[in-house]
């Protein structure tokens, strides 16, 4: 009996310590991306020129659940429109095989990602999702049937023209600022946009008399409506009324420099229009109005040796910005020393635009020496505005050889654009040209070798055309049939565009589009060089700067 009591004393006491403890809950291996190769290469997270149909493997550090891969792979373009995809598993399921199921689209940015909904076999979720950017490459068959060189040429100053005529505001005349914007007109770019009306009558665009009559339309509107100050006009009127819109808060009077820019196409004007007839023989005078109002050694402020940017009826001289080399502002100078009515003596050029010398550089640049300004020459509007009018091909003073700068300039910026040390998409040798313009973080900078955003400005190769002949119509071929489906629109090429981040802007300005059909006509004729270097003005003001031309 003893031993039947101890045994039930043992189940006893084994009772009464509870349940057994139940076992650990069984954790599947983690899951971690282990690899990647897009056609075969691995070269990071962003892929450059890529085929329209690429095979992208991820592979993982374990087999893969691949029914998970439905909700945890996704193919869409960056406007967000998705794109058919293919899967396929290898290594043993490991390595997950994406393919697009149709050719994707040309110039495009695709984002291939991989989520934490994938998992491995044995249920254990991808640890850290995954990005991968594909940016396609260039579709290399011309967009448009191939025309000869000299048709090409008259086909983008025809197609550039009409932002100056079909797109010039319908009240002054005047241009627009840029297409985005309908009611300001820019003064600069009127300058450029009569230029760009003698160009249309030379290439037959337009007759003589449309011409004549829209640049009177122009002349009577800022004779009559458009508000002066000493003689200078703002950056920006309002093309209905005349009114001042202040460029910023205290650039709400006179700009010079833009006032410049228009002068040199009203004096371009003006000896075109040389009939003797009543209608031209008024416009010359309503021009020759104009350009003796402009109090230009007024703009001296308390008579320094320096001419001023800006000046506005409430806050006077407060912007403070001297015209000062090496930039687009030559012109200011030759026409100021030029008046009859209120000129500068020469040291305000020496001492105010030159520098008293400081202007010069003479260093070399990717094997090239340029004679002036900053280093690697500056966005390459500075070789074009100033230019429109002033012939540089025999154009030298005290400071530098003119044609030699900007054929320096602009072989600088094709060979940076050619070398691209920042290794930016879709530069090379047919793809450069580095200026003002837009860009696609949504404002506008002055791109150039030292302030390199990835952005080709189509304005600056082509209105280089007189300077880098090869390279800039190479250039030019290059933007109409292989991206002419991208940025050959209305008006001529759009103002820019970026093939790093695959942008193209959708904008037009008067300032870039002006150089283009201008120095396109300079290169073939000469015809605005002509025009303005035969202003009696133009010449007293070289003479008197020390130029020989």
């Amino acid at each position: 009996m003893k031993y039947i009591f101890v045994f039930i004393l043992f189940i006893s006491c084994g009772k009464s310590g509870g349940e057994d403890p139940p076992p650990d809950p069984v954790i599947p291996p983690s899951l971690t991306f282990s690899g990647l190769k897009v056609n075969g290469v691995y070269s990071g997270f962003i892929y450059n020129n890529i085929n329209k149909k690429p095979v992208l493997k991820f592979s993982f550090s374990a087999p893969l659940n691949t029914g998970t891969a439905a909700n945890g792979v996704t193919f869409k373009a960056k406007t967000g429109a998705g794109a058919a995809f293919a899967t396929s598993f290898e290594n043993n399921d490991s390595t997950i095989v994406i393919t697009p199921s149709s050719d994707l689209e040309s110039l495009t940015q695709y984002d291939v990602g991989v989520s934490t909904a994938l998992q491995s076999k044995t249920g254990a979720a991808l640890q850290t999702a995954l990005s991968v950017k594909l940016l396609t490459a260039i579709d290399s068959t011309d967009k448009f049937p191939v025309i000869s060189d000299d048709a090409l040429l008259t086909l983008v100053q025809q197609q550039t023209f009409k932002f100056f005529w079909d797109f010039a505001h319908p009240v002054s005349g005047m241009i627009r600022d840029r297409n985005q914007n309908p009611d300001i007109v820019t003064t600069g770019g009127t300058g450029m946009g009569v230029m760009a009306i003698i160009t249309g009558i030379h290439r037959n665009f337009i007759t003589r008399q449309q011409g004549m009559t829209r640049v009177a339309t122009i002349v009577d509107f800022l004779r009559t409506k458009a508000t002066p100050y000493h003689g200078a006009f703002a950056h920006f009127i309002n093309g209905a009324s005349g009114v001042t819109i202040p460029f910023s808060e205290k650039d709400n009077g006179a700009d010079l420099v833009e006032t410049s820019l228009l002068m040199q196409g009203l004096l371009t004007a003006r000896q075109y229009f040389d009939g003797a007839d009543a209608a031209e023989t008024k416009i010359r005078a309503d021009i020759n109005d104009l350009w003796n109002k402009v109090e230009w050694s007024w703009f001296r402020k308390s008579s320094e040796n320096v001419l001023y940017w800006h000046w506005s009826p409430q806050y006077n001289w407060d912007m403070n910005m001297k015209i000062q080399g090496w930039n687009e502002a030559l012109i200011v100078y030759v026409l100021a020393a030029g008046s009859s009515a209120s000129s500068i003596p020469k040291e305000v050029y020496d001492n105010g635009w030159a520098s008293n010398g400081a202007i010069k550089n003479g260093n070399s640049y990717f094997g090239v020496k340029l004679p002036l300004g900053p280093a690697n020459g500056g966005p390459l509007f500075f070789a074009h505005y100033s230019f429109l009018g002033l012939n540089p091909k025999t154009l030298s003073d005290a400071y530098a050889n003119y044609w030699d700068q900007n054929v320096a300039h602009s072989k600088i910026n094709f060979e940076y654009c050619k070398t691209n040390p920042k290794s930016f998409n879709g530069y090379s040798e047919l793809c450069w040209g580095l200026t003002a313009s837009d860009n696609n973080a949504g404002g506008y900078s002055a791109h150039s070798p030292t302030n390199d955003l990835g952005i080709i400005s189509p304005t600056a190769a082509i209105s280089s055309l007189p300077y880098t002949p090869v390279e800039s119509m190479n250039a030019l071929k290059f933007f109409y049939y292989k991206l002419g489906d991208r940025i050959w629109k209305e008006y001529g090429f759009v103002d820019a565009f970026n093939l790093t981040d695959i942008w193209f802007a959708n904008s037009f300005l008067a300032i870039d589009q002006g150089p283009q059909i201008i120095m396109i006509e300079n290169h073939r004729s000469a015809l605005l060089w002509n025009l303005f270097m035969s202003c009696p003005e133009v010449k007293a003001g070289l003479v008197k700067l020390g130029f020989v031309y």
